[in-house]
């Protein structure tokens, strides 16, 4: 019955119900329809939705994958929208937005964290962990598992689990199973601790293992119960629903088998046996009872790893020589059986777990392979820098083409090349590794491409300190800051003050910085010729297809006024920006080209094409110009990227944010097209007004990011396109533009106006811009923080006055903060959503 009954579950989960399988399970609870089934006693899987963020999305799919599961064993899943209908209690609290619950007989069973319930596996495993209790003990100590073995004794056999943590694979593997053979065997969990050790099992181990314990007194066979301990089983394949269930079933077959016919003859083992092998022994009539024992002894030594049959070699149908003692068949190998003659039981142990042993090492191999690439995975890990660079901690990274640089060969390395590029790094610094492949990736490219400038160097901080905390002018070129974050970038060339890198940390980004870099700055351009080949041809042949800005300082002479100031703007456009430098009769000549009274300095963006360049006023400082420079050069209606992101954040203005969907074809793109349109000539009708807005946009097929982000703005996605407003100087409102609504220059001024005269009402609020740890217990310098002191030794008066001066400015800003936390969680109403900065 009880195999019947696991056979028909486990068809259930491979998909024989397909007809149901392919609907939607999760269902939308009224509050009327939650306290009806709450009432009729069913057992409910409830999650209370208030607001929507990505991790509650991500979270609402698992909980919808998991409720065919959870139908299977009687509980019901489902959520209940508290924007729609409010429950009382459940919907009130924002404590309890973060908390799914389990109902059972018409009351609050238990509630679980969403931390603890993050996918499929672990949801089912929780939910039947919580429901199973009592069938499913916890044990950590050899002593909790000792009393369990003598509770059992002569009553049940117990099966014992280790898996590493919970709401895993293999934990749901267990609690299905228990859920079936819950009142046949007695079931218990471990998830480490000093039990581990009389079991034999590694913590460091990776992989799950059940045993079987025999508890039980079996009869008609000698068996080993001669001490306290029940004798037990170990499971050798790996933990799953279906080894499991054929390991139990297999634990239930007879410890030996009598048999009356040729091994030939017998037939092989019938389900749920069939992939077990058979060892045979022969009987002789004058040493009956010794072989039965014999047997007995072997068959709890082979126990879930073959079958073992007694023949009576006395029986006429049994036709093999005497010469042979013992027989086997393996599964694969069909009705063959080989013959063979025994001198110990170890021979037949050496065949047998031989065999085991190496398929062992395989499933081994693979686990291992499967645990670190599930370790290095973004999703398993708080931070995914950290992740990559665990995933490749196996591989060396090649430094031949990288110059490391010590505090004794620093001034001489960089005096020999005219461009030298520092990594300044730490090797326990997950950000630094990462980049650091990135960085040795450039320089191999440089080396092939024969760039003979360039000189690529890193300085590990970790053990050249000196250097890495030095200050400019002793020794180092101007500019030069000590290193306070990691990875840095910096530029060195002879006779120049030091540039920092301040780009992506990419290799791309960053070889295109160094190229640009190799380009005077300003290159004096004293032909038509060279001017031409300037504004129209590449940059470098390294950078074939790039076309970056372009910017023409015009002077009547290099000795004008402005020109140092143009020069000094130029050297701190380095790497981004090519720059020119016209002078003389061409100065003259270009300026009459384009109407313009010298001295001028004119601009080419990239984004242009074929049109007059921007006209720039020659500023009295280096600063204002490059701000006239950055401002012209700007995009009216940039793109958004996750490249470009933090440079149009530095503007420090509203982001006036269009998001477009993925077009499907040609008309699609035209419509898109023409929404980034009609959002340019909203800039233009707004004129001065629009200074205090970057109107931008983000196309969600290119930069995917940007749906997480839409949908953490308004708590859900909305219709696109979607026009947002966000990140005021005056707060962390967010505003969208009516849904639905057909985005126009004249509305969307409209709306905008709405907003500045206060009578818009806000979509959503920007969350605290801060990055707390995965785990509460992780806050170290909070729980250092509050602890109160407890020092022993006798301080000084004067010591102990600072001290006190300092404990009231801690409390002081604890008290801020918390003033300001609780000022934050009221001050949203029910239809505000918060969620994270970009």
């Amino acid at each position: 019955m009880w195999m019947c009954i696991a056979v028909l579950l486990l068809w259930m989960k491979s998909g024989g119900c397909t007809e149901r399988a392919n609907t939607s399970e999760l269902v939308e609870y009224t509050a009327l329809d939650f306290y009806e089934k709450l009432h009729s006693g069913k057992m409910m899987f409830i999650y209370f939705e208030q607001k929507v963020s990505p991790t509650i999305s991500l979270f609402l799919v698992e909980l919808e994958m998991s409720a065919e599961a959870l139908h299977d064993y009687g509980v019901l899943v489902g959520k209940v929208n508290c924007n729609k209908e409010p429950v009382h209690t459940y919907c009130t609290d924002e404590r309890l937005l973060h908390s799914a619950f389990l109902f059972r007989g018409g009351k609050e069973f238990l509630g679980l964290d969403l931390d603890t319930v993050f996918d499929v596996n672990s949801i089912v495993s929780e939910v039947l962990f919580a429901i199973l209790r009592e069938e499913v003990r916890y044990v950590h100590t050899d002593a909790d598992l000792l009393a369990m073995e003598k509770a059992a004794r002569g009553q049940k056999n117990i099966v014992l689990g280790y898996v590493r943590s919970l709401g895993t694979q293999e934990h749901r593997s267990m609690m299905e199973t228990a859920y079936v053979y819950g009142s046949k065997y007695q079931f218990i969990l471990i998830t480490g601790g000093p039990v581990l050790k009389h079991l034999g099992v590694n913590q460091s181990s990776h992989s799950s293992q059940v045993w079987f314990l025999h508890c039980r007194v079996h009869s008609g066979f000698m068996t080993p119960m001669t001490s306290e301990r029940c004798p037990l089983t170990r499971m050798r394949k790996p933990l799953s629903v279906l080894s499991l269930h054929s390991f139990l079933q297999l634990m239930e077959a007879p410890l030996v088998s009598e048999v009356y016919n040729d091994p030939s003859m017998v037939p092989p083992p019938q389900f749920p046996y069939q992939q077990t092998p058979q060892v045979f022994l022969f009987s002789r009539p004058e040493t009956a009872h010794l072989d039965l024992d014999t047997a007995t002894t072997l068959a709890w030594r082979l126990r879930g790893i073959a079958l073992v049959l007694l023949v009576h070699s006395q029986s006429p149908s049994v036709k093999t020589p005497d010469e042979y003692n013992a027989a086997y068949r393996l599964p694969e190998k069909s009705l063959e059986v080989k013959y063979m003659t025994l001198h110990n039981l170890d021979e037949v142990m050496e065949l047998f777990t031989h065999q085991v042993k190496e398929g062992e090492e395989e499933e081994d191999e693979e686990e291992d392979e499967e645990s670190e690439e599930e370790d290095s995975d973004p999703a398993k890990l708080d931070d995914e820098i950290a992740a990559s660079v665990f995933k490749n901690r196996g591989s060396f990274l090649d430094m031949d083409s990288i110059t490391q640089l010590t505090s004794d060969n620093f001034h001489t390395a960089v005096a020999q090349k005219s461009l030298t590029v520092v990594l300044f790094y730490l090797k326990w610094d997950a950000v630094s590794m990462a980049f650091l492949s990135s960085f040795i990736e450039v320089a191999e490219r440089l080396e092939d491409s024969e760039v003979d400038n360039v000189q690529m160097s890193t300085v590990d901080c970790g053990e050249w300190t000196d250097l890495c905390a030095a200050q400019s002018g002793r020794s180092l070129p101007a500019q030069f800051k000590p290193i306070t974050a990691f990875p840095s970038v910096w530029v060195f060339q002879p006779q120049e003050s030091a540039r920092h890198y301040s780009g992506m940390l990419g290799s791309e980004a960053l070889h295109r910085f160094i190229m640009l870099s190799c380009s005077a700055s300003p290159a004096v351009l004293s032909t038509e010729e060279e001017v031409t080949s300037f504004l129209q041809g590449e940059p470098h042949p390294e950078l074939a297809g790039y076309k970056p800005d372009r910017v023409l300082g015009l002077f009547k002479s290099q000795t004008h006024a402005g020109a140092p100031v143009f020069t000094e703007a130029a050297e701190s456009l380095r790497g981004e920006v090519l720059t020119g430098l016209l002078t003389d009769a061409l100065a003259e000549k270009w300026a009459a080209d384009h109407t313009v009274d010298l001295p001028a300095v004119l601009a080419f963006p990239s984004w242009k094409t074929h049109t007059r360049p921007s006209a720039l006023p020659v500023s009295s400082s280096a600063k204002e110009l490059l701000t006239h420079i950055n401002t012209a050069l700007l995009h009216p209606m940039p793109e958004l990227t996750v490249e470009n992101l933090p440079s149009f954040f530095s503007l420090g203005k509203a982001l006036l944010l269009l998001f477009v969907g993925e077009e499907e074809d040609e008309i699609g793109r035209r419509q898109n097209q023409a929404l980034v349109e009609e959002m340019g000539r909203v800039v233009e009708l707004g004129d001065g007004r629009m200074e205090r807005y970057l109107a931008c946009w983000i196309h969600l097929g290119r930069t995917p990011a940007g749906m997480s982000v839409l949908g953490s703005y308004l708590g859900s996605m909305p219709p696109l396109p979607a026009l947002v407003l966000t990140h005021l100087p005056t707060g962390g409102e967010i505003y969208q533009y009516p849904p639905n609504t057909p985005v126009v220059a004249p509305s969307v001024l409209q709306w905008l106006q709405r907003i500045e005269d206060k009578t818009e009402s806000p979509a959503g609020m920007l969350g605290e811009d801060n990055w707390p740890p995965a785990v509460k217990f992780y806050e170290f310098l909070k729980i250092m923080d509050t602890q109160e002191p407890g020092s022993s030794r006798q301080q000084e008066p004067k010591e102990e006055e600072e001290e006190k001066e300092d404990e009231e400015n801690m409390e002081g800003d604890l008290s801020s903060e918390e003033t300001d936390s609780s000022s934050s969680s009221s001050a949203p109403d029910a239809t505000t959503n918060t969620h994270s900065e970009l």
